[in-house]
């Protein structure tokens, strides 16, 4: 699974790790339940990584639905330190590293 974090939102460590868990729960709830079990029981392998904007993250969300991969948008609820409805962090996978490579591959770690 990749987890996908808008830097340009400039959240702090603590809130960046409750939007990645959201991530991680919404993937894993959509997820096709026999990649599902595979991921499970290969240690669900999770990666963090660091996105630009907005529109980066749109951008790889709509290339991993392109290529077939379960793919969550995850939008602040604006209590705290952001908006109400700011793009947070996108979740894609669980999927198999090779396609989320095609996807994320370039990207720099969180």
């Amino acid at each position: 699974m990749a987890l996908i974090v808008n830097h340009s939102l400039g959240m702090k460590k603590g809130k960046i790790a409750a939007q990645v868990a959201h991530g991680a729960v919404s993937a894993t709830l959509k997820a096709n339940p026999e990649l599902l079990e595979a991921w499970f029981a290969g240690g669900q392998a999770k990666v963090t990584l660091k996105g630009t904007d907005d529109e980066q993250l749109l951008y790889l969300h709509e290339k991993a639905k392109l290529a077939g991969l379960n793919s969550c948008i995850i939008r602040d609820a604006g209590r705290t330190q952001i908006p109400s409805g700011s793009l947070t962090v996108v979740a894609i996978g669980p999927a198999l590293k090779n396609e989320l490579n095609q996807i994320t591959g370039q990207m720099k770690l969180l």
